[in-house]
C-alpha cells in the first residue's frame, strides 16, 4: 500500500511539474493581471492629494514588471542549465556521495525536479506575489512632498519588495532548469532576505520621527519577514543538503 501510494504521488508530482514547465507564459500572464489589479485597488484605496505622478507610479511598475523581466532573463540565462559546469569547490559535504558524470546522472531514476522538488519550486515562487500583497497592504501611494520618513521608508520596502522579488523568480527558474549552482544560490538569497529584514530595520530605527503609530506594524512585519525565512531554511536546507534527489540533479553524485 505504501508503494502504491508513492508511486501516485510521484506521477502527481510529475504530471505538475510537466504543467508548470509548460504553462510559464500562463504563470507570467495571471501575475500581470494579479499584480495589476492589486496596485489599481491600492492607489485606489491610497489618498493622493496631489493626483497620480510618475513618482507614484514607478514604485508599483517595477513591481510588476521586474518578476517578469527577471524570469525572462533567467529563461535565457539557464537555457543550458543541465550543461553549466559544476561549482569547482563543494560547499555540501555532509554524508557519503559519489560523484560521476553528467550524463551518467541525468540518466539516474532521481534525476529532475519532481518529486519534493515542486513542493520546493512552488514554495519559491509563491515568494513574489506574497511579498508583492504585504508591501501593497503596507506602502499606501504617495505623491507630492511627504514626511521624511515615509519616503525614507517607501523607498527601501520597494526595494526590497523588488530585489527580493526578482531574486526569488530568478532561483525558481534555475532550480526549474536543474542549474548545478541552484542550492547554494537559494541559501545566499536566503541570507540576503534576512539581512535585508536586518538592515531595515536598523535604518528605520534611527528616524526620530518615525511614528510610534508606525513602528509598531513595520516591527510586526519585518519580523513575520525574518520568521518565513528562517522557516524556509528550517525546513528546506536539510533537504538541499541530504536529498539524494538534489545530490543527483544539482551536484551529479550518488551514495557511495
Amino acid at each position: 500500500m505504501l508503494e502504491t501510494m508513492t508511486r501516485r504521488m510521484r506521477a502527481r508530482s510529475a504530471a505538475l511539474l510537466v504543467s508548470i514547465e509548460a504553462g510559464l507564459g500562463r504563470i507570467m500572464i495571471f501575475w500581470l493581471l494579479l499584480a495589476g489589479l492589486a496596485v489599481a485597488l491600492r492607489i485606489a484605496l491610497s489618498p493622493i492629494p496631489n493626483g497620480l505622478q510618475p513618482a507614484t507610479l514607478a514604485p508599483y511598475a517595477l513591481l510588476i514588471f521586474a518578476p517578469l523581466a527577471s524570469m525572462a532573463l533567467a529563461l535565457r540565462w539557464f537555457a543550458d542549465g543541465e550543461d553549466q559546469t559544476q561549482p569547482a569547490v563543494r560547499l555540501a559535504r555532509i554524508g557519503d556521495w559519489h560523484i560521476v558524470t553528467r550524463d551518467r546522472a541525468m540518466r539516474h531514476r532521481l534525476y529532475g525536479t519532481s518529486g519534493l522538488m515542486v513542493s520546493l519550486l512552488i514554495a519559491i515562487l509563491l515568494n513574489v506575489p506574497l511579498r508583492g500583497l504585504e508591501y501593497l497592504a503596507a506602502m499606501p501611494a504617495i505623491s507630492g512632498a511627504v514626511p521624511a520618513w515615509l519616503s525614507r521608508l517607501h523607498l527601501i520596502m520597494t526595494i526590497d519588495v523588488v530585489l527580493m522579488s526578482s531574486l526569488y523568480t530568478i532561483a525558481f527558474i534555475a532550480a526549474l532548469r536543474c542549474v548545478p549552482s541552484f542550492p547554494r544560490l537559494i541559501a545566499a538569497i536566503w541570507m540576503l532576505d534576512l539581512a535585508m529584514q536586518v538592515t531595515t530595520a536598523q535604518v528605520m530605527a534611527r528616524v526620530a520621527e518615525l511614528p510610534r503609530g508606525v513602528a509598531g506594524p513595520l516591527h510586526s512585519l519585518l519580523e513575520g519577514n525574518v520568521l518565513k525565512v528562517m522557516a524556509s531554511v528550517a525546513l528546506w536546507l536539510p533537504y538541499l543538503l541530504l536529498s539524494k534527489r538534489v545530490n543527483v540533479t544539482f551536484r551529479h553524485r550518488i551514495p557511495a
